[in-house]
């Protein structure tokens, strides 16, 4: 991909010219402006509202760059590139440019992105408007100069003067200012809260955050030509003021509100900009006209603005409500997505920034040889707070938080403190007499070399001047934003003794690493984390293994002693009682909340489950089972409950619900470049598997030790990338047989393999674990579970209940094809050897979602079905990864919700739908998609 670097950009609708041509100020010396525009006009309107300033204005001289006095900082050169990145290909965005070095946090559509840390903080104070961050929640609205030239904002509402505003008209009509402003996602740093636990959002590090000049108008002047008045009928006041962007969404238009009273206050700087570093907004930050809300979250500012309403009432628009809250911290996702009243509880709104700060220098992985150090390091980063408070305060603990320094601060938004200014590009940049603080500061801080020698992490903390500063324990919440609790940046003393490797807490988006991960499956606890020995004189981490911490899981008080009987009494799945480590626990208070479902509880009901929890579930889920502790199981109990009934002779069917029993491996096959089918044997060629249609079976594999390498160095750098596999380690978790309900003397596991690449150290513990396999070695299943079956001619049992279904919608992406293959072959073919007519047999719509074609599973048998069903099945493909040279018929790019709209039944009260793919496809795409397009998805919608 070429590139240049240029002040100008070219004049595609990608890269909206310079303030020059139909968007520059209207006395640019290059005598061109926007075509004239009627204004509505009334008598209260006759005279343009142009407050009066009164400034000294500091002519330009010969020392000046980029057009300001020398003592300001530089205004960054944007790059233009001169063709758009592949990873946009099949998108809506395929037509804009993009720098190529923004990581992306949400694959390839929509767009939303940041930069690398160090790359952001290499640029300093001001940020080039392409690596700027990116919140988009849809396609970017294509507008070229033409369309923006003719661009009104409609100003309406509880006002005496309605108002359509051109670009030309805000220029002309209202006093021009340029203001430093920081904007900050709500999310950023919010992949260190997604570690602990999955929130509702992707993954932000901890450069969400960026710095520009936005040039435009205030606000407040806007609302002082058009005067807000009480409501005409009601006599409400006007109390809000409404936002609205021209983006596309599933839930309707972009919009969000401001209190009158804050958007009426200069002070506050809001601004109706069309301007960032001296050039016209980018397509992704809002061309032509956006809002800027200094010191509030990015949520707030509104791009490709389009209408301002004066209302007493807040805004209602979905994401208004839907986005931007932090919900109390006992709140889980689930309940959060389930109950619409945390949404619209005012209380739990973000509008102000909080204190925030980072270390950017040391860069993750970064390693120092302290040989050639010289006498000290320098550690540097940046903070921030909300309101336009001043970060007055930065502390750095070397100590793991017992003692405290204070950094340097350097204020770069101080420089513009000294002098006003003023020219036709920028109009007014005036600090002189404003003390609120819109910007991020920078800080540093020295560390002796000899301190890094015996330093576990350096920890950063900063407080503003309301007093307000970083707890040191997070607040975790389910939309896992406004993360702020101290960041700490491990310190690791690399084995040659000279020299030392800083780790970060996380990497943004999908790619792995830092320290947060690595202590979690350490088994730490990540939200109390410990680096050193922390003692008197602190040790250094290392790259080694902790000591796994031992997880409470019991109630200390509770002293009963419990039965053989009593707990043999309780195997109603509804009442189920399990033990594990000798202690009995009641499961029915968590049946319905269990990220497993119900039956995974019910089906250790009366028996010993001390293998299978223990590996599974994390320490946060150990810990959670002290809440269910009801007593002690006795000794003669215990023996009956880990006890393995002898089995006297083979039974019909395999499967058992409350047995495992061991398969051994017999083939292999290779299906795609990572996908396998592995056959396993049943106890007799004759013997059936006993799995419903719609069900899935429990897999339990041991894990075997890292392979032997060739040499000493290869030997440590197996030990290093293992941690996390432990010889004998027991992995399971559910899978959907590919074999056919009918098949007898074996079962068939179609696994898709992920191992160990560069961005991901170990593989998946349990894909890793079936590639490790060897003809003749073992695994045990157990089933079958699961809370949907397909019974016959469209009669389904769900949570429980039977149902009628005459139309399948079912959605699955990669090996989640399993579950929906099983569903379809029994209304396909099932159903038809039955004797009944196709035309009183269900339909059935399926969208599969892969990377390229090659990657399709299961092709030929599904094309197959889709013939022989005459009519009844249609198949859709959706691929995502390029080239694009498919055939017309699939979608290319990735799914959204017209896929869902197009390619799916519409709304039924006989309809039910289904979906199998990942947590992202899930929770980001389907469920928000299906909601908009009018489904019930908790009443509608089952998630394999």
């Amino acid at each position: 991909m070429s590139t240049s670097t240029s002040s100008n950009s070219s004049s595609s609708p990608n890269s909206p010219s310079k303030l020059g041509d139909s968007l520059t100020l209207p006395n640019s010396s290059s005598g061109e402006t926007s075509p004239a525009t009627s204004v509505p006009s009334s008598p209260d309107l006759d005279k343009d509202v142009k407050p009066e300033y009164d400034l000294e204005i500091e002519e330009k001289d010969d020392e000046d760059t980029n057009g300001f006095p020398a003592s300001f900082p530089a205004v960054p050169k944007s790059t233009t590139y001169n063709s758009p990145d592949e990873k946009d290909a099949g998108t809506p965005d395929a037509w804009l440019n993009r720098d190529p070095r923004l990581v992306r946090l949400t694959g390839k559509h929509p767009f939303n992105c940041e930069p690398k840390l160090n790359t952001l903080f290499d640029q300093g104070f001001l940020t080039p408007s392409e690596l700027f961050y990116v919140r988009n929640h849809g396609a970017v609205p294509k507008v070229d100069e033409q369309l923006a030239a003719s661009w009104k904002v409609e100003v309406t509402g509880q006002v005496k003067n309605p108002i359509e505003l051109s670009l030309r008209d805000l220029k002309e009509r209202f006093k021009v200012v340029t203001l430093p402003v920081t904007l900050v996602c709500a999310g950023n740093r919010r992949k260190e809260q997604n570690v602990v636990r999955k929130g509702l959002g992707f993954n932000w590090g901890a450069a969400g955050v960026s710095t520009a000049l936005f040039t435009g108008v205030y606000l407040a002047d806007i609302l002082d030509l058009v005067k807000p008045i009480p409501h005409p009928e009601t006599g409400a006041r006007a109390a809000h003021v409404v936002f609205e962007g021209a983006d596309d969404l599933p839930q309707g238009r972009y919009g969000t509100s401001q209190l009158l009273s804050w958007a009426r206050n200069r002070e506050r700087g809001m601004l109706i900009a069309w301007a960032m570093n001296g050039e016209p907004l980018s397509p992704d930050h809002g061309f032509p006209i956006r809002l800027v809300c200094p010191g509030q979250i990015g949520g707030r500012m509104v791009k490709w603005l389009t209408k301002i309403e004066v209302s007493h009432q807040e805004s209602q628009h979905y994401l208004h409500f839907w986005d931007n809250k932090v919900l109390p911290t006992q709140v889980m996702p689930e309940e959060a997505r389930a109950e619409k009243k945390w949404w619209y509880d005012p209380r739990y709104i973000i509008n102000e920034l909080n204190t925030n700060s980072a270390i950017a220098q040391p860069d993750h992985d970064e390693v120092i040889n302290l040989d050639t150090l010289g006498s000290e390091y320098t550690v540097k980063g940046y903070a921030y707070s909300g309101g336009g408070r001043r970060v007055n305060r930065i502390e750095v603990s070397l100590d793991e938080g017992t003692t405290w320094k204070l950094a340097e601060i350097f204020y770069p938004e101080d420089l513009y403190r000294a002098v006003a200014y003023q020219d036709e590009t920028y109009g007014h940049l005036d600090l002189t007499d404003r003390d609120t603080c819109f910007c991020w500061c920078f800080w540093s801080f020295k560390i002796p070399s000899s301190d890094l020698k015996t330093t576990p992490a350096i920890m950063v903390r900063a407080m503003d001047e309301g007093l307000s500063g970083q707890p040191q324990e997070m607040y975790w919440n389910a939309t896992s934003m406004m993360n702020n609790w101290w960041f700490r940046v491990a310190v690791h003393q690399q084995e040659d003794g000279r020299s030392v490797r800083f780790e970060h807490p996380t990497l943004a988006g999908v790619h792995a690493g830092g320290w947060m991960e690595r202590l979690k499956d350490e088994g730490q606890d990540i939200l109390k984390p410990v680096f050193g020995k922390k003692a008197d004189a602190p040790g250094p981490s290392t790259l080694k293994p902790t000591v796994k911490k031992e997880v409470s899981m019991v109630k200390e008080s509770i002293k009963r002693i419990i039965t053989a009987e009593e707990l043999k009494a309780h195997t109603d799945p509804e009442h189920p009682w399990f033990v594990v480590r000798g202690e009995v626990y009641d499961g029915s208070g968590f049946m319905k909340d269990h990220p497993g479902g119900g039956e995974s509880i019910s089906l250790v009901a009366g028996q010993d489950a001390t293998e299978d929890f223990m590996s599974i579930h994390s320490p946060q889920g150990r810990a959670m089972l002290a809440d269910y502790h009801i007593g002690t199981l006795d000794a003669r109990g215990l023996i009956e409950a880990v006890s393995e009934p002898q089995e006297t002779q083979i039974e019909p069917i395999f499967l058992n619900k409350t047995k495992w029993k061991k398969a051994p491996l017999v083939s292999v096959k290779t299906v795609s470049h990572d996908s396998r089918v592995y056959r396993f044997a049943l106890q007799d060629k004759d013997q059936t598997l006993g799995l419903p249609t719609g069900q899935h079976v429990f897999v339990k594999l041991r894990r075997k030790a890292p392979r032997e390498t060739t040499s000493e160095e290869d030997r440590e750098n197996a030990e290093f990338e293992e941690t996390r596999v432990v010889e004998g380690e027991m992995v399971q978790r559910a899978y959907t047989p590919v074999s056919s309900a009918s098949a007898t003397g074996h079962i068939d596991l179609l696994i898709k393999l992920y191992l160990a690449n560069e961005t991901w150290r170990n593989g998946g513990k349990m894909t890793t674990g079936f590639n490790e396999l060897e003809l003749g070695d073992e695994i045990e299943f157990k089933g079958p579970l699961g809370s949907f079956t397909y019974l016959e001619r469209g009669l389904c049992r769900w949570r429980g209940v039977e149902r009628k279904v005459n139309t399948f919608g079912m959605i699955c992406a990669g090996s989640g094809i399993t579950p929906i293959l099983q569903v379809v072959r029994e209304i396909v073919d099932g159903d038809a050897r039955s004797g009944n007519s196709h035309q009183d047999l269900p339909k059935v719509w399926c969208v599969d979602s892969n990377r390229k074609e090659e990657d399709i599973l299961c092709r030929q048998e599904l094309d197959g079905l889709v013939e022989r069903s005459q009519g009844r099945f249609q198949l859709h493909h959706a691929l995502s990864a390029p080239p694009f040279d498919w055939p017309e018929t699939y979608t290319k790019g990735r799914m959204t919700e017209n896929t869902l709209r197009q390619y799916l039944p519409p709304p039924s009260d006989d309809a039910l739908l289904m979906v199998c793919g990942p947590d992202g496809l899930i929770n980001e795409i389907v469920k928000p998609g299906l909601t908009a397009i009018g489904w019930n998805i908790e009443t509608q919608l089952v998630v394999f």
